[in-house]
């Protein structure tokens, strides 16, 4: 593990004396863990950040109270304002719960976006794509994702809560979640065929961008991830259509700003501050012999 700040390590960078590095400042990582040991040197240098971004996906009970106490930023798929409302108001009660501003974490919806230069462009290329889904694609799909056989389900039995290893989140939104809608094995089927998990919007820029305005007024949602009906058509049209549409508005950036991902995210510094936790894990090395 190499010590110092970001800068104290450049210029180690000695081109004309060929030292990419001073020894006395590379220490032996010695990880003790509950499962694991690391007792070797990391292959590279550490970034500015120095830890990554932290970001979590999942919103079952356990996946949220492990992003309120460690998540940066967080990607969740509720397929309702309602359902993403609890859920964001959850974690950020989960997160001041832990010590920490609920407003340090980020949080993005899964959200599926049809673009067009007009609403009825954008319906034509929606009915197009749906043209395309298959049912037992699409169950195949959420099988994997959920590990439910949904095959051994007739198309308008309505779903209940299994146990699962796999994504219990998803298994909670499509059968306990949210008690005002019931799923039949179709609807999901119909749902997910057409970018996933997340809610799908429809229209030229000016209607997507109110819709995602206003999820974001009516749920306190920070933003979202976009998944694609069709790659890389979808993504050509947010950016062409979407976007300026959302910068003329003045809510998107018109330039990216300098600095880490992390600065750019919250405009702060570089590395993870208390009360991380994170922050906790840095071990401090004296500087060591020099080696000859």
């Amino acid at each position: 593990m190499l010590e110092g700040s970001w800068e104290q390590d450049a210029v180690l960078r000695d081109r004309e004396r060929r030292i990419f590095s001073d020894p006395r400042k590379i220490h032996p990582i010695n990880h003790q863990g509950t499962f694991f040991n690391v007792p070797g040197i990391h292959l590279c240098e550490p970034s500015p950040q120095r830890t990554p971004v932290l970001y979590q996906a999942g919103a079952s009970s356990r996946g949220k109270q492990f992003a309120a106490e460690h998540a940066e930023c967080v990607f969740v798929a509720a397929p309702s304002k309602v359902l993403l409302k609890k859920t964001v108001a959850d974690i950020r009660r989960r997160a001041e719960e832990a010590g920490r501003n609920p407003r340090s974490i980020l949080i993005f919806n899964l959200q599926t976006v049809i673009v067009g230069e007009t609403d009825a462009a954008a319906q034509a290329k929606w009915k197009e794509y749906q043209n395309y889904v298959s049912y037992e694609g699409a169950l195949a799909l959420v099988s994997g994702w959920t590990g439910i056989d949904f095959g051994q389900y007739q198309p308008d039995q309505v779903l209940k809560y299994l146990h699962t290893n796999a994504i219990q989140s998803a298994v909670e939104t499509f059968s306990t979640a949210d008690p005002d809608r019931q799923w039949t094995v179709k609807a999901l089927a119909d749902w997910v065929g057409i970018g996933g998990f997340g809610p799908l919007i429809v229209g030229s820029a000016e209607t997507v961008a109110d819709e995602l305005q206003s999820w974001v007024e009516d749920t306190d949602v920070d933003g979202f991830n976009l998944a694609y009906a069709l790659t890389h058509e979808t993504f050509e049209d947010v950016v062409e259509l979407l976007i300026p549409e959302l910068q003329k508005r003045g809510v998107y950036k018109k330039t990216y700003a300098e600095g880490t991902l992390r600065e750019k995210l919250f405009n702060a510094g570089p590395q993870l501050t208390a009360p991380h936790p994170g922050v906790g894990y840095r071990v401090k090395h004296s500087v060591l012999p020099e080696v000859i």
